[in-house]
Order: C-alpha cells, then structure tokens, then sequence
C-alpha cells in the first residue's frame, strides 16, 4: 500500500535528500522545506521504497502538498 508524504506547512522545496528507488527506514530524512527562514525536515513515517518524488528543489509548495510516495 503506498503512502503518500505531505507537506505540513507551506514553504519552499530547499533539498531532496533520497531519490525514486531508495529503501528508506522511517524517520530518514527525505525532503528539506524551507519556511520562514527555517529548514523543516520531512521525514519518512515508515520503511519502504521511494516510487515518486512529486516536487523539485526551489519549487513552491503549499500545505498538504504530497511531496513523495513511499510503497
């Protein structure tokens, strides 16, 4: 079942931190907002394959967002 990784704030894309094929353990860091001259980590809520990264770095976002999708 694939689970889908949402923005929880609006702000700016600053670093994609894994790319699509990536195993990930929950709590790795997977995308680097920016918002209010603050980095805001989004990490993974669980272990997994990384099978889409919908955004690119210095791209504008707003909250709920999906940002990747773990499966």
């Amino acid at each position: 079942m694939a689970i889908q990784v949402e923005a929880q704030i609006a702000g700016s894309v600053w670093k994609i931190e894994t790319q699509v094929g990536a195993q990930v353990a929950p709590e790795d860091v997977l995308i680097v907002l920016e918002s209010m001259k603050m980095e805001i980590p989004i990490e993974a809520p669980c272990a997994g394959r990384v099978v889409e990264i919908r955004v690119r770095e210095g791209e504008s976002i707003e909250e709920g967002t999906v940002l990747a999708v773990i499966d």
